[in-house]
């Protein structure tokens, strides 16, 4: 009987994991958007909230809301006038999607006996035998996000329909 690596079995339940908690919301996302076409065009001119909401396909006046949200936070600053509208107000490498996700979303962790801000103890903590795996994907994806910065990655290529399935684990809901 041959056996499976430790890495390549804790890896598998990972991915398992991760792929079902990890959901943001359509403010998230459209945040994301705004953020990544202002890092686009950093150091250039003002982008208008109406040309914003045209290149990410996002309705205007949700994302009117969603700029004051990020304005709010010190990631864009609104410039007025004719030739007006947003820029980032910080380097893109001083902003991580970690800190986008968790203003938006809240916590990244999949159950609360494993969170730090929304902690609400369980039962079961003494005898669970399975809170360990999503404590290890609690901090797996909190690593991940907190390690990516906005410049970092809109270096990166977008994910191509092959990628999406090389490394497909099985099961439904993936």
């Amino acid at each position: 009987m041959s056996r499976v690596p430790w890495r390549s079995v804790f890896l598998t339940h990972i991915r398992l994991i991760v792929s079902f908690y990890v959901r943001v919301s359509r403010k998230t996302d459209y945040a994301l958007r705004a953020l990544f076409t202002l890092v686009d065009h950093y150091n250039g001119l003002p982008i208008p909230i109406r040309e914003l909401a045209r290149r990410n396909d996002v309705p205007k006046r949700f994302l009117e809301q969603i700029m004051l949200d990020l304005k709010s936070q010190g990631w864009v600053e609104s410039v007025a006038g004719i030739r007006g509208g947003y820029v980032l107000a910080r380097k893109p490498n001083e902003i991580t999607m970690g800190e986008v996700v968790r203003h938006f979303d809240g916590i990244l962790a999949p159950i609360d006996c494993v969170s730090v801000t929304g902690y609400k103890r369980c039962s079961q903590e003494p005898v669970c035998r399975f809170r360990r795996v999503f404590f290890d994907a609690r901090n797996y994806v909190a690593g991940i996000m907190d390690r990516a910065t906005l410049a970092e990655v809109a270096k990166r290529l977008p994910l191509s329909p092959r990628e999406l399935s090389a490394e497909f684990v099985g099961g439904e809901g993936i």
